[in-house]
């Protein structure tokens, strides 16, 4: 690992919080629980998992966690979210439960469970931009789909039509769980983000 491997927080509230605890040690990131507001300020980007976003959005807000990471992603701390973690970047849902809140970040509208139930998740190769040889193997598990985007958010691939990873500045989302996969490039463009985050000029 390099001297100057970022701080990478991964939100351990709920969800496959270890995969990607996983993934980032092997993008080059020192990879963190982060639960509450004194550890998010420690981190120079932070992961949000797949899991359940009704009840990520609400142990955020009972961890007290949930107003400074808007604040943070606010300020430009780069941030990932995976499935649930796309929701939770989400400036609008079509179908939220009541009382689930966002963090916001991506000027994007969401549908919940998109692709299916449970039963029905399902393993596709996807084409993202950004990702160099051969497409990434998506894991979708009761994921969402982006139902639309604003001007300033990149939309970087699809699958049969839908919307299922996009970049709008420091902010990336995909509907589908990379960190299942042992394929580590998707991380590994998130810990560049962050890297490049902390360059001056960069």
């Amino acid at each position: 690992m390099s001297a100057t491997a970022p701080v990478i927080g991964v939100l351990a509230l709920q969800g496959d919080v270890r995969e990607h605890l996983i993934a980032l040690a092997a993008a080059d990131a020192v990879a963190r629980q982060v639960r509450r507001p004194e550890e998010l300020a420690e981190v120079d980007g932070l992961v949000i998992p797949g899991g359940e976003s009704t009840t990520i959005s609400k142990l955020a807000v009972l961890f007290g966690v949930m107003d400074p990471l808007r604040a943070r992603v606010r300020a430009g701390m780069p941030v990932y979210g995976t499935c649930a973690g796309l929701i939770m970047l989400a400036d609008k849902i079509l179908d939220p439960r009541s009382g689930q809140e966002t963090i916001g970040g991506i000027d994007m509208i969401v549908r919940r469970n998109a692709f299916g139930r449970q039963n029905e998740s399902f393993e596709a190769a996807v084409d993202v931009r950004g990702i160099e040889g051969d497409p990434v193997e998506g894991v979708f598990i009761r994921a969402p789909w982006v139902e639309s985007v604003g001007a300033e958010t990149e939309v970087l691939a699809e699958h049969e039509g839908h919307i299922v990873a996009v970049r709008q500045g420091n902010a990336l989302a995909t509907s589908f769980h990379p960190e299942l996969t042992g394929d580590h490039r998707v991380h590994s463009l998130f810990v560049d983000m962050v890297r490049a985050n902390l360059t001056p000029g960069s």
